[in-house]
């Protein structure tokens, strides 16, 4: 991917075809209903707030099934990137594949119901020991409490999924690949063996440090799956994220025919590339403060964009367009859903 500008005649847009993206990651269910504070102060939960459930919210999983005008929606984190990037792109379906594990239940179900009307290829690896993951989003007024049980998400198996042969053609036929940090605390044998292939044979390995906990606990895992990571997302909030960059950038790599990329968004803020020694800014679409509903999705929204981009080999300004704009779309509706169809050119 080159950094230059192009003109919009000049774009090279790859011919799509079924699977060239590949995701894998927590598959999630995301339940969302309106509550009010009793139930909020039933489980002890704040109005606004993003937790793992513990024992006490097993009955709020239950309970909140029977509100009326529950939403379902497939989520975790690269679970919506990939549906995301697959809404941009409309058409072929199924370009984006994701891999994940879920329980043999009603949920899982929903999950994979949800991941086909989005026109993603998803290949679950089902088991029988834990329910499918989900996460509560327990909503009063403008705020949203999250509760999150990885559950089967947990469950994932190397070798029970990613290396039987069918599965792992679908790996072989993809071109760019992305795994958000939160897999490294499920199976970092299987995002090896991802990243090793996509070093090999040369192409684009993807890869979120999806919240401060990963970098902190999970470090080792994350530093020996770093030299094969091409292109680095990130959210941070920092003064000094050139500086956080830059030390990224210097991180060893296996792949020297790609320099990485590191990408990190900052909310509202610029959004900041480095390739090499060259740091660039972006500024992101304005938006009226009253129009923001949710920011919970922005951050896979900007990912999805971007991907879509990247898989149809455009600049790396057209990828972070791409990226601000799938992000301004999710932030103005409640959790990670989009509009039937991308108004973006």
């Amino acid at each position: 991917m080159s950094t230059e500008e192009t003109s919009p005649s000049s774009w090279k847009k790859t011919a799509l075809s079924a699977n060239m993206l590949f995701g894998m990651g927590n598959p999630l269910l995301d339940i969302s209903a309106v509550v009010d504070k009793d139930f909020l102060d039933k489980f002890g939960l704040k109005p606004n707030d993003q937790i793992l459930a513990e024992d006490k919210h097993k009955a709020l999983f239950a309970e909140i099934v029977k509100r009326n005008k529950v939403e379902y929606h497939a989520g975790g984190s690269t679970q919506n990137s990939v549906k995301i990037a697959q809404w941009m792109l409309q058409k072929p379906h199924k370009v984006a594949t994701f891999f994940g594990c879920i329980g043999k239940d009603n949920f899982g179900e929903i999950l994979k119901k949800k991941a086909d009307e989005a026109h993603v290829d998803a290949h679950y690896y089902e088991q029988n020991e834990e329910p499918t993951g989900t996460c509560a989003a327990c909503i009063t007024g403008d705020n949203r409490s999250l509760v999150a049980n990885l559950a089967a998400a947990n469950c994932y198996k190397k070798e029970k999924h990613l290396d039987l042969d069918s599965n792992w053609e679908l790996v072989e036929k993809a071109k760019v690949y992305y795994i958000a940090g939160f897999f490294l605390t499920v199976s970092p044998e299987s995002i090896l063996k991802v990243a090793k292939h996509a070093s090999e044979n040369n192409k684009i390995f993807c890869m979120n440090l999806s919240a401060p906990f990963i970098s902190q606990f999970f470090k080792e895992p994350l530093m020996n799956v770093m030299p094969y990571v091409d292109i680095l997302f990130g959210n941070e909030t920092t003064d000094d994220i050139a500086v956080i960059a830059h030390k990224t950038q210097n991180l060893p790599k296996e792949n020297i025919k790609r320099q990485r990329l590191v990408v990190f968004t900052q909310g509202k803020d610029d959004t900041v590339a480095t390739v090499g020694d060259k740091v660039t800014m972006f500024p992101v679409l304005d938006i009226d403060q009253n129009d923001i509903v949710d920011t919970n999705g922005a951050g896979d929204a900007f990912v999805g964009g971007f991907l879509s981009a990247l898989v149809q080999e455009q600049s790396l300004e057209e990828c972070i367009r791409a990226g601000h704009y799938a992000a301004n779309v999710i932030i103005r509706r409640v959790g990670c859903t989009f509009p039937e169809k991308p108004d973006f050119h």
